[in-house]
Formats: C-alpha cells, structure tokens, sequence
C-alpha cells in the first residue's frame, strides 16, 4: 500500500486525533466552477491514491468528480463531473449526486454516494481506473443517505451501512444494516445502532451516521461515524467511533461517549453550514498503527485528521456508552 499521509502527534496535545497542522487541504475553489469541495472519500491507488469528491458549483448544483494525488495531501481534481455509463441497469438518471464512499473490493472499486431519484437514496456505482464509471441500481427506496460499504463479504453476502432519513434536512437518523447476494437487491435489514439519550452524550443525541469505510481489526469493525446534536444555531456535526462485531455488525460492542474530534477550528466553524465535522473516508497502516481520516469541515472544504489506530480503539472502549 501506498505510505498513508501522517503527522504526528503536536507535543502540546493529548489528544486522540488531532488535525494536520495545514488543513484544509483542500481548498473550495480548487476547480474554477466549485462553490465548495467537501464530504469526499479517497482510496490507495496504483503508487498513490485515487479519490472521488463532491464539488457544489457556483449554483450550488451537487456532483462528484475524481481526482488522484501522489501523497494523499495534494490533490488534482477533474475539472468535469464523472460521466456514468450503465452498469447493472439502464437507469442512471440522478437529479444530484453527493457525500460519496469509496471502497475497493475484490477486483473493482465501488462508490456510493446520496443520489437525487425523487428524492435521496443510495447510487451505486463501480470503476476500475477511476477513468470510466458505471452506475448500478439505487440499493434503496428513497428516503436514505450515509450508504457504507463494508471492504468484504460478510457471511457471504455484500453488506452495507445506511441511514434511513426523510426528504429534507433530517431532524432524525439510526445507522442500519443491509445484505445483497449481487449488489442488486438489498434485503435483510437490521438496525445497527441509535441516537444517544440526550444525558448520556448529547453531541449524538439527535442522529448519527456512518462515516469511512469499516476497518477490520483483532476487536472488530471499526466504524467512524458522525453524531448530530439539534441546538438552538442548528446542527452540530462531530466524529465519534464504535467496534462492531465482526460476524454480526449489526452487534455494536463499544461506542464512544465522548466525541474524537468536534467543530473547533475556524474552518470548522465557519463556512456554508458551520460546525460541522463530517468524516467520508480513512486510510489506515495496521503495522505501522496509523489512521488517516478525511472530513468534510464546515460544508465548505477537506481537512484531515490523524491518530494511532490502537489508541483509537482503546479510547473507544474505555469510553463507552
């Protein structure tokens, strides 16, 4: 695998993530047309790393573009939206495309992403060069958003992370789990985890939802994920994390109570929705003990955040609801 981007730890900090010293690394204007470049996933690919972002234009119309980068930081992102060709379907029209994941697995690299079918459900899509794109059947009926793919089968069958929601800015979200033989038809749908009480831990008090791709590791998945708090300037988005049972991920063993990392910076409170930390991707060296998580801050740019991948999951279980 490519070498994840990594800073370490600033000395003044005892913090379990802390952010790069020169987020955001991606800029709103880093393609002429963008408004705003934020909530993308990044992937290694070939001696680097591929990614796909969601870029608003200056008329605020949502689409996601690629881009490849050397070191994970810097970034050169398609001036033009990728062009879906068809897939398992026909059907690829979409009203809006955003929030997308990637994730690779067996021989093709899969996207999801929040996809405008009368409403918000979850696309579908492959590449196998992030050159040419082919969209699948939606997974769900719309009302949904946060679609998650696991990096392999479980039990056999693809799986996927989800958020069931309505048709505006959802004043409500549970994390679910869904099953396909074929990346066609989604069944067997089980609920993952809740928003916690508002006592407990009130920055997830009012929904939560998957973030990155799960990692595997020796105590199960490891899901970032965001939790929302409803406060009287509107939401408040941080990141958090959870272990799920690696047999059974609808099974949340740990899940912090605590957040990892809130909306502190100026970039993370200030921008076209503020305070908002939305993590969509993650790189990780088991050996090395690295974690690199990517975030959309503020709706408006990409930042980055580092931690150790040990300290994470020890923090998570020592800190759990």
């Amino acid at each position: 695998m490519s070498t994840i981007p990594w800073q370490d730890r600033p000395e003044n900090s005892n913090d379990v993530m802390w952010r790069y010293s020169e987020n955001p690394i991606i800029d709103r204007y880093a393609i002429p047309s963008s408004n705003s470049i934020f909530n993308s996933a990044v992937v290694p690919f070939g001696d680097g790393f591929a990614g796909v972002f969601r870029c608003d234009n200056k008329a605020v119309q949502m689409n996601i573009f690629a881009g490849f980068s050397k070191n994970g930081i810097d970034w050169d992102i398609n001036h033009e939206p990728i062009v879906m060709q068809s897939g398992n379907t026909d059907m690829i029209e979409s009203a809006y495309k955003y929030d997308p994941r990637v994730v690779f697995i067996e021989d093709r690299y899969w996207i999801t992403w929040c996809n405008g079918y009368n409403g918000p459900t979850i696309g579908i899509g492959y590449t196998f060069d992030f050159k040419e794109f082919f969209q699948c059947e939606n997974a769900f009926l719309p009302f949904n958003r946060n679609g998650v793919l696991f990096p392999q089968k479980i039990n056999g069958k693809y799986a996927m992370l989800s958020r069931p929601s309505d048709n505006g800015h959802t004043p409500f979200g549970d994390i679910w789990i869904s099953y396909s033989p074929d990346m066609k038809y989604w069944g067997e749908h089980r609920l993952v985890m809740k928003p916690s009480p508002f006592e407990q831990s009130a920055w997830q008090c009012t929904k939560v939802g998957a973030g990155p791709i799960p990692i595997l590791t020796s105590e199960g998945w490891l899901m970032i994920y965001h939790g929302v708090i409803n406060t009287c300037n509107g939401f408040r988005y941080a990141m958090g994390a959870a272990l799920l049972d690696e047999n059974a991920p609808d099974q949340v063993k740990y899940r912090t109570q605590p957040y990892l990392l809130g909306p502190a910076e100026i970039y993370e409170m200030v921008g076209d929705v503020p305070n908002v930390v939305f993590p969509c991707a993650a790189l990780h060296d088991i050996e090395e003990d690295k974690l690199a998580v990517y975030y959309g801050a503020a709706d408006t740019v990409v930042a980055i955040a580092f931690g150790k991948l040990s300290e994470v999951i020890q923090f998570t279980k020592d800190n759990s609801l």
